[in-house]
């Protein structure tokens, strides 16, 4: 990801002023660091957070993909873009395909809280490098199905109580991503799915939001950068 997302930054015209990675964390400290509008964060859940505080302190805004990070430390993140001035883009796919499966996702889920003979359910399938499980983009997936689907109370894995709203993941070879979603009744199925084909438009959506996050303030996500 780090790779596309600067061959995509340079090749939009933006410059690339520093690259920190586990092996020169003090560059964190350094003037270049400290140059830059946006950082681009792709991380994991155990350093996320430290990494936006040591962007913030530098006056760096942050754009981030890393998922997971929310339950421990999503209050104080609110907070410090609400009332200390940060600045966050976070988003737990920055696909633009995924941005509009996901807008499809939430108009498709409140038609079909009129017809509860469908039941529904998700299949998140991905690389067999992949940590967590659900997806962090299956997780907003299903967030948003039960916010609109009055039968479904939660989404949980492997989980088949009625009320729930059932999520299987599956890992296989270097599968970028593939989010499928069902409804399913005794007379038909409706069927939506988006497949990422490679990496590409996961890094693309990053440079787009940095583009974006650079003019603008406080805790940003896709539905600010799209209004669809």
């Amino acid at each position: 990801m780090g790779k596309m997302i600067e061959q995509i930054a340079l090749s939009r015209g933006h410059e690339i002023v520093s690259i920190i990675d586990i092996d020169n964390q003090q560059d964190f400290d350094s003037p270049a660091f400290a140059s830059a509008d946006v950082a681009i964060e792709f991380t994991n859940p155990k350093v996320a957070y430290g990494n936006y505080l040591k962007a913030w302190s530098k006056g760096v805004k942050v754009v981030s993909g890393t998922t997971a990070w929310l339950k421990d430390h999503g209050d104080e993140v609110r907070n410090a873009c609400a009332n200390e001035g940060k600045t966050l883009f976070w988003a737990s796919n920055f696909s633009v395909g995924v941005a509009i499966f996901s807008a499809v996702n939430k108009y498709l889920a409140k038609i079909m809280n009129q017809f509860p003979q469908y039941d529904v359910n998700m299949v998140e399938t991905h690389h067999v490098h992949k940590l967590d499980a659900p997806s962090g983009t299956a997780i907003t997936l299903a967030e948003q199905i039960v916010e609109r689907l009055d039968r479904k109370e939660k989404w949980g894995l492997h989980e088949t109580a009625p009320n729930t709203l059932r999520i299987d993941d599956v890992r296989r070879g270097e599968v970028p991503g593939i989010h499928t979603i069902n409804y399913d009744s005794e007379a038909d199925m409706i069927t939506i799915t988006h497949d990422a084909h490679s990496r590409k438009g996961f890094a693309l959506g990053a440079v787009l939001a940095a583009e974006y996050t650079a003019e603008h303030q406080g805790l940003l996500t896709i539905d600010d950068m799209f209004s669809f």
